[in-house]
């Protein structure tokens, strides 16, 4: 029998970069997403100065605005954060 060895693997695939078009328009829908997440604070923070507490009809906006607005930090978060690797 001869050696036979067998032919090297191949060299791991270089994940692609994102362009920078791609990273502007995330930045930008994330600070889109940024203000019902400020308008939810603002909102929430005069229910709750007025009243002492969050009125029962408001309280499920406030809380989507919330997530919506965090959603949008995540979303910039992602883009600056994918740029630089």
């Amino acid at each position: 029998m001869s050696n036979f060895e067998p032919p090297p693997p191949p060299p791991p695939a270089v994940p692609s970069r994102r362009g920078g078009c791609a990273t502007a328009v995330m930045v930008l829908f994330g600070i889109i997403l940024l203000l019902p997440g400020l308008c939810a604070l603002l909102f929430g923070g005069a229910s709750v100065i007025d009243g002492g507490k969050i009125d029962s009809d408001i309280a499920p906006l406030v809380l989507l605005g919330l997530v919506v607005g965090i959603g949008g930090i995540a979303l910039i978060w992602a883009a600056i954060k994918g740029r630089k690797a």
